[in-house]
């Protein structure tokens, strides 16, 4: 449970800092949620990690990406070893990343790639489930025992992403049955698509929710038949920011929508939650909105791998260090005498 007091103290020293009270807006409201997720107004985010889940899905022989399904354990195996656009702005954040294949449909050996796989890509939700009960679980699972995992290790805050041709399609079918909003309304290009590939993809997301007729209000069996072991993965992720009390920045439209799937089954969760950057995804407001959460980036941003999520650290880094450092008005070194006895 969060520490709504620590998170009061938080408020009333940015209240005392010389500088008109609210002026840093949304960074102070984050450090003040920091406060009272770590339980303490000494916030700290020295050490933090960014977490890629990666797996393949089924739905791509529904022709819904213009990207071959070969290019999620390629780029998968460029982050695990440092080179994508994740992990150079990673670097610039001083943040570590993490790849985890919790469904990458190759069975290569890759030393960097943890491997948590749950089966080689999920099976194509126009046809059949993404997923079985047992996989589910045992996906979920590997996201919250990676948090503790994170956390046992001295991180102090998580990053999400993610890696994996089709997980938008994936994404938006699992976001409209959550929501109970038309398909055509939520589904966006992904990876720059062509207007036939967006028909396709709009026409296999809508024979997929028609197929499964999944209750909107069981959100594990709407990841089992719509999603991906990435969005299961991911949240279980958000799960264990609940369980073991540690702040989970959310990423692009993928993240949060996995982050929506956990709100609704636990509620608690979303106290847990760090918002990021507005995805350019059509679905991304609907569900930040869906989740009360206001994006501290807006720049247009739909790469994923957790890019999103990194982006804002230095955000947090800069309002922590005005939290941190600066004076109050009673610590000024200079004070005009009309405003000493004030």
């Amino acid at each position: 449970m969060i520490n709504k007091n620590c998170a009061a103290l938080c408020k009333q020293r940015w209240d005392g800092i010389a500088k008109p009270i609210g002026s840093l807006g949304r960074l102070e409201s984050m450090v003040c949620r920091l406060a009272a997720i770590q339980g303490t107004t000494e916030v700290n985010i020295d050490r933090r990690v960014c977490l890629v889940m990666c797996a393949d899905n089924g739905v791509l022989a529904e022709g819904v990406a213009q990207t071959p399904a070969i290019v999620t354990v390629a780029q998968s195996v460029n982050i695990a070893r440092g080179k994508a656009s994740v992990n150079a702005m990673a670097r610039s954040a001083h943040c570590d990343v993490v790849t985890v294949d919790v469904g990458i449909n190759s069975n290569a050996d890759v030393p960097e790639l943890l491997g948590r796989k749950a089966g080689n890509g999920t099976g194509n939700i126009t046809k059949e489930p993404a997923m079985t009960e047992e996989q589910l679980e045992q996906t979920l699972n590997t996201g919250m025992d990676l948090v503790r995992e994170m956390k046992e290790k001295g991180y102090q805050i998580i990053c999400t992403g993610e890696m994996g041709i089709g997980n938008t399609t994936t994404t938006s079918a699992v976001a409209s049955v959550l929501l109970g909003i038309d398909p055509m309304r939520m589904t966006g290009r992904g990876a720059g698509l062509s207007d036939e590939g967006l028909v396709r993809k709009r026409n296999a997301i809508k024979r997929a929710i028609e197929f499964h007729q999944v209750n909107p209000n069981n959100p594990k069996e709407v990841i089992r038949c719509l999603g991906g072991f990435d969005i299961a993965a991911l949240t279980g992720i958000f799960l264990g920011g609940w369980k073991y009390q540690m702040p989970i920045v959310v990423d692009g439209v993928i993240s949060s929508v996995s982050a929506l799937a956990a709100v609704r089954i636990q509620p608690e969760c979303v106290d847990y939650l760090i918002p990021s950057h507005l995805s350019r995804e059509p679905s991304a407001a609907l569900v930040l909105q869906e989740l009360g959460l206001e994006p501290m980036i807006h720049a247009d941003m739909a790469l994923g791998e957790g890019t999103g999520a990194v982006a804002v650290l230095p955000l947090l880094d800069a309002a922590l260090a005005v939290y941190q450092q600066n004076n109050t008005y009673e610590q000024l070194d200079y004070l005009p005498p009309e405003l000493q006895n004030q």
